[in-house]
């Protein structure tokens, strides 16, 4: 029999299945905003129908190994009036007293779009606005909020993800994908409004470069961008960072502006035990943390995933020290 594989860490929760998790730090405690996953006998397909998630349920901390509070249902699809099903990886954000949750779900036409939900509190409950943000389409929103106090929020994911059929503008039906030798697919990012509810600007296409200059090509599926964009901000640095998809790594790349352009730099976290890999990234009582999750809860069921967290270090040059799931 072969052995087990020993892993890194553990899981920060294990009466519930959460994947996805976008940590942020506010007054002095880690709030981490994951997917809630659940049992399904929806088949696997490309299309990730089997990641069937309806609701959101918020974790905190007040000290790394410390008790990991579950902060109940913060929003629910029946909660959100435009939206259908798959609650997919959301994110959150602060401004001023208000606390705002952003999140894919697809309409009653199944396509996926991008809401926000307001409310009083970083653990909810959330009020969804009635509509989702206008101009928004696919998954994976996430907001960076730089230090002029401008937000601005990325989205995006191929396959599953429907970023493919935006290629025109408008929704398309069928999938089409670029040329192998033709730049990827990017990732998109537009600056929000004061109120933290609308676009202030159309989405623009965010650019991943090699080191030469040159655009990521499509058919590179060891660095181009699949899905799970998060962007933070290291010595007046922005990084980008993501997944691969099917090659299950989180890469990134640097820029020197929020809408890019980035350059790769190479690999944050290997492939984990899973299909997925997503992740987030943040900076908790003086230490940078990755937040990520992996499915060693339920046994390797791709759809039923555990979130954990494990320290991240930088290099000299500010490169970032590969990470692996796998203590072994």
């Amino acid at each position: 029999m072969a052995q087990e594989r020993e892993f890194t860490s553990d899981p920060l929760v294990s009466h519930i299945y959460t994947a996805d998790p976008s940590a942020h730090v506010w007054n002095d405690r880690l709030y981490i905003y994951p997917s809630h996953d659940i049992e399904t006998d929806i088949p696997m397909d490309d299309t990730g129908a089997h990641f069937a998630m309806r609701d959101y349920r918020i974790l905190s901390l007040e000290k790394v190994g410390g008790e990991v509070e579950e902060h109940g249902v913060a929003l629910s699809v029946e909660d959100v009036p435009w939206a259908k099903r798959q609650m997919w990886a959301p994110d959150a954000a602060r401004k001023g007293d208000k606390y705002y949750l952003y999140f894919p779900a697809k309409d009653e036409k199944d396509i996926f779009r991008i809401g926000v939900a307001v409310g009083d509190s970083p653990t909810g409950p959330f009020e969804a606005q009635p509509e989702p943000i206008s101009g928004s389409y696919s998954i994976d929103p996430t907001v960076y909020q730089d230090d002029d106090g401008e937000s601005y929020l990325y989205l995006g994911g191929i396959w599953g993800g429907q970023l493919q059929r935006w290629q025109t503008g408008e929704y398309v039906a069928e999938d089409s994908y670029p040329a192998d030798d033709a730049p990827a697919i990017a990732p998109m990012v537009a600056k929000l409004s004061d109120d933290m509810l609308r676009f202030a600007e159309e989405p623009k296409e965010i650019e991943l470069l090699y080191p030469d200059g040159t655009p990521i090509r499509a058919g590179d599926n060891e660095k181009r961008f699949f899905e799970a964009a998060w962007i933070h901000k290291y010595n007046d640095t922005y990084y980008f960072s993501y997944s691969t998809g099917d090659t299950h790594k989180i890469a990134y790349a640097t820029g020197d502006s929020p809408y890019g352009p980035f350059t790769y730099r190479g690999v944050i976290l290997e492939p984990v035990l899973g299909w997925t890999n997503h992740h987030s990234i943040a900076k908790f009582n003086d230490q940078w943390y990755l937040f990520y999750h992996d499915t060693e809860l339920s046994g390797g069921q791709t759809h039923l995933r555990n979130v954990k967290m494990m320290p991240l270090a930088y290099n000299e040059d500010g490169t970032i020290k590969t990470l692996n799931a796998f203590a072994d």
